[in-house]
């Protein structure tokens, strides 16, 4: 009996569409059988399977991206009832219905729910997000951190790039060049390795640049939002700290 229940409740979905970069978005309704435990990308492969609108009509697929599945690779961001998250975590029975998807509007859509990422990627170009040393030959074990300090570093390197934060910060849109809290944090975590401080100085310079750190409006959107639970504010604080040094630094060319 309750498994006849099952197979008879349906889930109606409300999905904001766009059929290229340039083209108007619209809403098209959709309606899928029910499973239990059903997350948002399992009832986007049903809508895949069948792409049959709520009016019987025959419909293109809706493209939206996602990889992990496992809210590691930050691929499937979308807004899920006014809200930017993980598609892969967003369990179907916690979802008020109709569950309505649409693509993050802090970026370029590419079609439906996808977007373009470029900006973050961009960002961190920006802020070489990264750990400089010679790969031509075998350098031995790096140096080791202090415990204390790798277990927040450790936090802060569970960014996957998802762009969630960006879309909740008011500050980051197409009127400002603000890079957002991401980039902003993974200075910090590159600035605390005892290989990457050695060019400390040259990222932080970057966030006094235009659209670096100053363009944060201390909202704290951005660690509400986050789904892996970065400190995004504390960064931002440490950042705010370690660039007003260095400016200090240089006007007494210490």
């Amino acid at each position: 009996m309750a498994e006849s229940m099952t197979a008879a409740k349906k889930v109606k979905f409300v999905v904001t569409r766009q059929d290229a970069p340039d083209a108007k978005s619209y809403t098209e309704e959709f309606e899928i059988p029910y499973r239990p435990n059903m997350n948002v990308i399992s009832a986007l492969m049903e809508i895949q399977r069948n792409p049959v609108n709520n009016s019987g009509k025959g419909t293109a697929p809706v493209c939206w991206e996602s990889n992990c599945l496992e809210e590691v690779c930050g691929a499937c961001s979308m807004v899920i009832n006014g809200k930017p998250r993980q598609a892969c975590t967003a369990l179907v029975d916690k979802l008020e219905q109709p569950i309505r998807l649409e693509p993050m509007r802090t970026f370029p859509v590419v079609r439906d729910l996808v977007i373009d990422r470029k900006r973050m990627f961009n960002s961190l170009k920006k802020v070489k997000a990264w750990i400089p040393i010679d790969g031509t030959y075998d350098l031995g074990p790096g140096p080791r951190m202090a415990e204390p300090k790798r277990q927040w570093a450790y936090e802060l390197s569970k960014c996957m790039t998802c762009g969630v934060c960006l879309e909740a910060c008011p500050n980051v849109n197409d009127k400002t060049s603000f890079i957002g809290p991401a980039p902003i944090s993974q200075v910090r975590l590159f600035n605390a390795h005892p290989t990457g401080e050695m060019n400390k100085d040259e990222r932080l310079e970057t966030l006094l640049d235009d659209g670096g750190i100053e363009g944060c409006g201390n909202s704290q959107n951005c660690v509400r939002a986050c789904p892996k639970g970065i400190p995004l504010t504390t960064s931002i604080a440490e950042m705010n700290r370690d660039t007003t040094k260095l400016m200090f630094k240089n006007w007494f060319k210490v």
